[in-house]
């Protein structure tokens, strides 16, 4: 059974959908931001507060470059697109799949939550969720094999535009 590789922005359900495909789909679920949280002995917000961006990134990249698996769901940390080696990887591991969510929903499931706690990776100072979408929402395309659209779903309507997107919905 395949892998199936989950990329997109915080809170784009890759994690929480992640479970649940990997249930119905009777696949194993990876959670790369658990992967990097033991591998750093430190959570996420933690290791950005130590090694900042730039050293969250590498670390990140290491993690997930050095992953094996087979027929599992494996949901990436949003930043995991930065790391090219790590992205290569995974693209040969399996089908990578750009959960895509308006900018707006994005604002709105974030609204009053601490994401540098939450260990969102922002490489400028004082950078908005609109810029960080900007930047990355090109890059979550290039490597994406399939997209699902995902804005304005519930935990069902994501799972269900994952498999759409995979061809077995």
């Amino acid at each position: 059974m395949e892998n199936v590789i989950l990329i997109g922005m915080p809170a784009s359900g890759k994690s929480t959908a992640g479970v649940l495909l990997a249930k119905r789909t009777g696949r194993s679920f990876i959670d790369c931001d658990l992967l990097l949280q033991q591998a750093e002995g430190a959570l996420l917000g933690d290791i950005l507060a130590r090694a900042g961006a730039e050293g969250f990134i590498a670390a990140e990249e290491r993690v997930n470059a050095s992953l094996s698996a087979r027929g599992a769901v494996i949901a990436t940390g949003g930043s995991a697109v930065y790391g090219e080696r790590a992205m290569a990887h995974l693209r040969r591991m399996g089908k990578v799949v750009y959960l895509r969510v308006a900018e707006e929903e994005l604002e709105r499931r974030l609204r009053g939550r601490d994401i540098f706690r939450r260990g969102v990776v922002m490489r400028a100072w004082g950078e908005t969720l609109a810029e960080l979408y900007a930047e990355r929402a090109p890059l979550y395309e290039k490597y994406a094999d399939a997209v699902a659209d995902c804005t304005g779903t519930d935990l069902e309507g994501t799972v269900r535009a994952i498999l759409a997107a995979l061809g077995e919905g």
